[in-house]
C-alpha cells in the first residue's frame, strides 16, 4: 500500500480489462439495470491498443449480447468464404480435406475481424448505455476487505522512479471499490494470477498450457488477395521441435493477417519461436503470396491452450475471472473470443441477480455453474483431448486420434476420457546439453525481419524513468542457473527482444532487461524454466499501440 493517501470511488461492479469479456459484462449489466454503476479499466492507451487476436470470430457471443449488431454497425464485414487446411513440408504442401473434419471445425457463418476494432465498437456500445470506460488506467493492486474478500483495485498510479520511490510528479492512483470485481485481463493477467494463487483456485485442475501467437498485417498485391479466404497450416518449419501452426486470413483492403503459433511446452530450449515465424514466411506458398507486398504491423500475445481440464475455479469472495483469465480457447478451432463474450454476459447476469438479492462480495457460484454446464463447457468438452494428445504423441496422432475423439465427443462420449496435460510449460523445458542448437537463417529484410525492427511496427512505448514492470524474484538466477543449465532461453522465447545476455567489461555475463520493448505477451512469465520472472503492469497507457490487430 502506498504511503500517499488514495481516494476511493464506489461502484456496483468494477471490471479490469476492456477486452471482449470485460466489455460484454459491462454491456450486459447495463442492459439488465441502467442504474447500476459500472466501470471498465483498461491499461492500454485506448480501447483496442492491447488487443491481439487472429481472428476469425464466431458471432454467437455477439448474437447473444447484442442481437441487432449488424444494424448497429459492428465491424464484422468480411464473412469467411473459403476454408483451407494444409500440412506443410519444406518445399510443398498437402491439402487436408474438409469433409473428414467434425462439423465444429467449419468456419461457415464466421467473420474475419480485427478484435481491436470490435472492442472499440463494443466500448462505444457500453458508453452509450452509461458504462464508464477509462483507458490508460493500469490496475496495479488488489484491494482486500476486512474478511480477505476482494473489495476493489488500485488504478492509475503514475510517476514512480526507477528505484520504485515516488518521483516529483507522483500520483498515487485511486481505489475503485465494487460489490463485485471482474478480472478480464486476458491470458496470465497479473491480478488474476494473484487471485488464483491466494484463493488456490487451480487446486485439483490440470496446469494451464499456453502458446505464443505472433502476427503481422500485410498489404499484398490485389491480384493475390481474396477477401474471406481462411487458411491454416501445420508442420514445417516446426517439425518435432515444437507444436503449433499458422493462420493466413484475407480481410478487406488487400490486407492479410499472417500469424504463427508456437506451443510453449517445447523441450528444446534452443527453440526460437520468433525466428520460426520468420522462417515460415519463406515457404513457397507464403513467399508467393507476400512477395511485392509490405508488412504494416506486428505484435505478439500468449494464448491459453489448456482447455476444459485446465480452467481454474472462476470465483472467489468478491471476484470473478472472465474469458482468457480462465482459459476458454477452443484450440483446434483457434477461437476463444465467442466464449469470452459469453462468459462476460454470464458473470454480469450472476452479479445482477446477487445485487438484486442484496448480496455483495460473496462467491458468484451461479456464474461458474453456467460456464461449466452451458455452451462454453459444451464447446470445450468436445475438444479437450486434442491439445494433450498433440503434446504427448505428436502432430500425426493429434490429426488422427484427436480428430476421432472430436467426432465421438459430438456424439456424447470419448474413448479417451479426459487426457491430462502433466507438466507446466516451464517444467517442460529441457536442459541445453540434451538438445541440439538450431541454426536459423538471417532475416532478409523483405519477407523476414529482425525482432527489433518488427517491434517498431507494434508502436510499443514505455516511460523509461519508471521501474521495470518485469520483476526478477532472484536477480542472480538468469546468469547462475538459466544460462549454464538452459542456454539462456529468455533471449529467444521473448518475441520482442526484451532479454539479453551481454559481457561486461570484465568479460562476465550480465543479464539485461530492455523493458521498453515489451509487447505485454506474458511469455516470460509462463516459459521461464525457473519461474523467476513476474510480469506486472507498467504505468497506464504504456506498451503496444496496435491499430487494428
Amino acid at each position: 500500500m502506498s504511503e500517499h493517501t488514495r481516494e476511493a470511488m464506489e461502484y456496483d461492479v468494477v471490471i479490469v480489462g476492456a477486452g471482449p469479456a470485460g466489455l460484454s459484462a459491462a454491456i450486459r449489466l447495463k442492459q439488465l439495470d441502467a442504474d447500476l454503476d459500472v466501470v471498465v479499466l483498461e491499461k492500454g492507451s485506448e480501447v483496442g491498443a492491447h488487443i491481439l487476436s487472429g481472428a476469425v470470430l464466431d458471432p454467437c457471443g455477439l448474437d447473444a449480447l447484442i442481437p441487432d449488431w449488424k444494424d448497429k454497425g459492428a465491424p464484422l464485414t468480411v464473412p469467411v468464404t473459403e476454408d483451407n487446411f494444409y500440412l506443410l513440408g519444406e518445399a510443398g504442401k498437402v491439402r487436408i480435406p474438409n469433409w473428414p473434419m467434425p462439423p465444429l471445425m467449419t468456419n461457415h457463418g464466421n467473420y474475419i475481424v480485427s478484435m481491436g476494432n470490435v472492442c472499440r465498437w463494443m466500448a462505444e456500445q457500453a458508453e452509450e448505455l452509461g458504462v464508464e470506460v477509462f483507458a490508460g488506467m493500469s490496475c496495479s493492486e488488489i484491494v482486500y476487505g476486512d474478511n480477505g474478500e476482494v473489495k476493489g483495485v488500485v488504478a492509475g498510479e503514475f510517476g514512480r522512479q526507477a528505484d520504485g520511490t515516488p518521483g516529483p510528479g507522483y500520483e498515487p492512483g485511486m481505489e475503485l471499490h465494487g460489490k463485485y470485481v471482474f478480472l478480464g485481463e486476458g491470458v496470465r493477467g497479473s491480478l488474476s494470477k494473484e487471485v488464483i494463487a491466494k484463493f488456490d483456485l487451480a487446486k485439483g485442475k490440470e496446469p494451464q498450457k499456453y502458446g505464443l501467437g505472433m502476427k503481422e498485417i500485410w498489404e499484398i498485391d490485389p491480384a493475390k488477395h481474396k477477401a474471406g479466404r481462411v487458411t491454416h497450416t501445420m508442420g514445417w518449419p516446426l517439425g518435432k521441435n515444437a507444436g503449433g501452426g499458422s493462420f493466413i486470413y484475407h480481410l478487406d483492403n488487400n490486407q492479410v493477417y499472417v500469424g504463427f503459433v508456437v506451443h510453449l511446452n517445447y523441450a528444446n530450449p534452443h527453440v526460437y519461436p520468433y525466428m520460426e515465424f520468420q522462417r515460415f514466411k519463406h515457404h513457397p506458398y507464403l513467399k508467393e503470396l507476400l512477395e511485392g507486398g509490405k508488412r504494416v504491423a506486428y505484435g505478439a500475445r500468449a494464448i491459453s491452450e489448456g482447455g476444459y481440464q485446465s480452467m481454474p475455479k472462476m470465483v472467489a469472495p468478491g471476484v470473478a475471472l472472465l474469458g482468457c483469465a480462465v482459459g476458454m480457447v477452443n484450440v483446434p478451432r483457434i477461437k476463444g473470443n465467442h466464449n469470452a463474450m459469453i462468459s462476460g454476459k454470464l458473470a454480469a447476469e450472476a452479479a445482477y441477480a446477487a445485487i438484486q438479492d442484496g448480496r455483495a462480495s460473496d462467491e458468484l457460484n451461479d456464474y461458474e455453474t453456467e460456464v461449466r454446464n452451458g455452451s462454453i463447457g459444451r464447446d470445450l468438452m468436445k475438444v479437450r483431448n486434442v491439445k494433450p494428445i498433440w503434446s504427448k504423441y505428436g502432430l500425426t496422432a493429434s490429426l488422427t486420434l484427436g480428430g476421432f475423439d472430436m467426432w465421438t465427443n459430438t456424439l456424447g462420449f470419448s474413448l479417451f476420457g479426459t487426457v491430462g496435460h502433466g507438466k507446466s510449460d516451464a517444467e517442460a523445458t529441457g536442459e541445453a546439453k540434451d538438445h541440439k542448437p538450431i541454426d536459423y537463417p538471417r532475416p532478409d529484410g523483405k519477407l523476414s525481419f529482425d525482432r527489433l525492427t518488427n517491434v517498431s511496427f507494434s508502436a510499443t512505448n514505455h516511460e523509461e524513468s519508471q521501474p521495470s514492470h518485469l520483476k526478477l524474484k532472484d536477480p542472480s538466477i538468469p546468469v547462475s542457473v538459466n544460462l549454464p543449465k538452459y542456454g539462456g532461453p529468455s533471449a529467444r522465447y521473448c518475441p520482442a527482444g526484451v532479454y539479453e545476455f551481454v559481457k561486461d567489461d570484465k568479460g562476465e555475463d550480465k543479464f539485461v532487461i530492455n523493458f521498453q520493448n515489451c509487447v505485454h505477451c506474458k511469455t516470460c512469465d509462463i516459459k521461464d524454466p525457473s519461474q523467476n520472472i513476474d510480469w506486472t503492469v507498467p504505468q497506464g497507457g504504456d506498451g503496444p499501440n496496435y491499430p487494428n490487430m
